[in-house]
């Protein structure tokens, strides 16, 4: 037997892959044959094969008989109750393809699976002659380990286009992903249209100018940059993935990186001045006036959210809030007295279980940066651990749910190598091999706490990148290196990944993905003389064991 998932570079790589005698091949009287609950998924399917092989692929009813699971040139879409959810099985024949599935996302694995089985023609939006669309004669079987396996992405530094926001969608779908983590305002902008205080994005939307390169010495470009989604719009993007069995986490940050927010509403700010939305990146002092009004202005944005996002958890920030305002201001030391407050991170927390205590009350699960474990942490929250694996390793024990995140594994704006043209150099180096070893589940766990690692996650900040060009460059193909560490088993081969990947690709060429090349960035992907920010692995660590000494126990 011929291993499948190495000859024809499946990514992520499936637990069991062989080759059988022949090939199924694609023509004009291959039909797709579904039951009616999983409809959506051979639309979405007609939709990925039709544009590229020009084929009518037409649908019909199940095949419904009990003697062969096959029928004859059909690709049959089916639940199989012998696998788990989120699973699948691709049977590939001479005659016909089966995909079944534990549920519908596993259906829906099985196409993807699919399509990487086909020519990376397939992956073309315009008919492409010539062609010959065989399927390998296979049968693979294969289900996720962890049922977070997610992505976030930073639509508040740089705007991204709805439509590019779908393309991104649609990557890591094609991954195996589940989660897109949308992180919607920051101090350097808001997002999201919130018809109870609408200057949040006409005001908060929009900047003047961005800073260019990393520090404090970097300038910026004089030119205004900003954007935002209707309602409609999120209606859209979340119903599009769902569509691909993906989950839309919404993130509204608080208390800190919330300039954009008090530039709209300078009521919302310590001081009460009026202040522009922030142009500059790195940590900014300004922070909420943490107060019954300021609480209540965020739960009534929150309660929008929740009419917009279905999704069990709903992140409210919780990272990277100084403390000097409310140090300095004496309506907060007054405030901090009468709760019965004794520090600044009491404080944070008394703002962070209320608005925990509103998301509850409604059914929904509060998701938040590891700082939130500063302080105490919130009943039910669930811990971004994205500070090393301190805070993956406090909230396990402590009995908290916990997504992986660590800056040292899966931050994808940290530069991929240490060479001079890599495009302003911020942090470590993280290769794709680097990225390849990341292990969401710390050593240090019992296997009682580890059951609280819900998955993990890679994290794309867009300080330092200024389009969806970009944001492929530092995504991909990082990214699929990520799909696979939080897809299969503990043990892989990097080796084999790699030989996989060169396969795979092919794939984004196809799609049009602008990843970053083996031997370095292309001459348009450099940005000459624009200055970065890079850290030796050992200088992170020190700053990370500082930063978390107060959450480590």
């Amino acid at each position: 037997m011929i291993d499948t998932s190495t000859t024809y570079g499946l990514i992520p790589r499936p637990t069991r892959a062989e080759s059988l005698e022949g090939e199924f091949v694609l023509d004009a009287h291959t039909r797709i044959s579904a039951p009616a609950g999983l409809a959506g998924v051979a639309r979405w399917l007609q939709g990925a094969l039709r544009p590229a092989t020009g084929l009518p692929l037409d649908t019909a009813p199940a095949f419904e008989s009990t003697d062969s699971p096959t029928a004859t040139n059909t690709v049959s879409l089916s639940v199989a109750t012998d696998l788990p959810a989120e699973s699948y099985r691709l049977t590939v024949g001479t005659d016909g393809i089966v995909a079944e599935g534990g549920d519908a996302a596993g259906v829906f694995y099985a196409g993807q699976a699919l399509l990487q089985l086909l020519p990376a023609s397939i992956f073309r939006r315009s008919r492409m002659p010539g062609v010959r669309w065989t399927v390998p004669a296979s049968q693979i079987q294969d289900g996720p380990r962890f049922g977070w396996r997610g992505a976030m992405l930073d639509v508040a530094r740089h705007f991204m286009p709805k439509h590019d926001v779908l393309r991104f969608i649609d990557l890591i779908a094609m991954h195996r992903l589940n989660v897109l983590h949308l992180h919607l305002t920051d101090d350097q902008g808001w997002r999201i249209e919130i018809k109870r205080y609408p200057r949040l994005a006409t005001v908060g939307g929009w900047r003047s100018e961005s800073q260019v390169g990393a520090g404090p010495e970097a300038g910026t470009d004089g030119r205004p940059h900003g954007g935002y989604y209707t309602q409609d719009d999120i209606r859209e993007i979340v119903a599009y993935a769902a569509e691909r069995f993906v989950t839309v986490v919404p993130e509204i940050e608080s208390p800190g990186h919330v300039q954009a927010a008090i530039a709209a509403y300078p009521e919302l700010g310590v001081s009460g001045e009026p202040l522009d939305v922030f142009t500059r990146w790195g940590i900014n002092p300004t922070v909420l006036r943490v107060d019954d009004d300021t609480v209540e202005f965020f739960t009534h944005v929150l309660d929008e959210v929740l009419e917009l996002f279905p999704s069990a958890y709903i992140g409210v920030g919780g990272d990277e809030c100084p403390k000097q305002q409310w140090q300095g201001d004496p309506a907060t030391q007054e405030r901090m007295r009468g709760l019965g407050l004794t520090d600044e991170d009491q404080l944070q927390s008394w703002f962070i279980t209320r608005l925990n205590d509103h998301l509850g009350a409604r059914g929904r699960r509060l998701y938040g940066w590891d700082e939130i474990l500063e302080g105490g942490l919130a009943p039910g929250a669930v811990v971004a651990s994205w500070r090393g694996l301190t805070g993956a390793i406090t909230a396990a024990r402590a009995g908290h749910d916990v997504v992986v995140c660590p800056d040292d594994g899966v931050y994808l704006d940290y530069r991929q190598s240490d060479a001079p043209d890599e495009p302003i150099p911020v942090g470590l180096v993280l290769t794709v091999q680097d990225v390849y070893n990341f292990h969401p589940v710390p050593a240090e766990l019992t296997a009682e706490e580890a059951r609280h690692v819900l998955g993990g996650q890679a994290n794309i900040w867009t300080e330092h990148m200024d389009s969806p060009r970009t944001v492929d460059f530092f995504a991909f193909p990082r990214l699929c290196a990520v799909s696979e560490a939080l897809w299969g088993a503990p043990d892989r081969d990097f080796t084999d990944f790699s030989r996989r990947l060169e396969l795979h690709l092919a794939r984004l060429d196809a799609i049009g993905v602008e990843y970053h090349r083996a031997d370095g960035p292309l001459p348009w992907q450099a940005r000459p003389g624009v200055q970065g920010r890079p850290r030796t692995r050992e200088e992170r660590a020190a700053q990370i064991a500082e930063m978390t000494a107060n959450i480590s126990g």
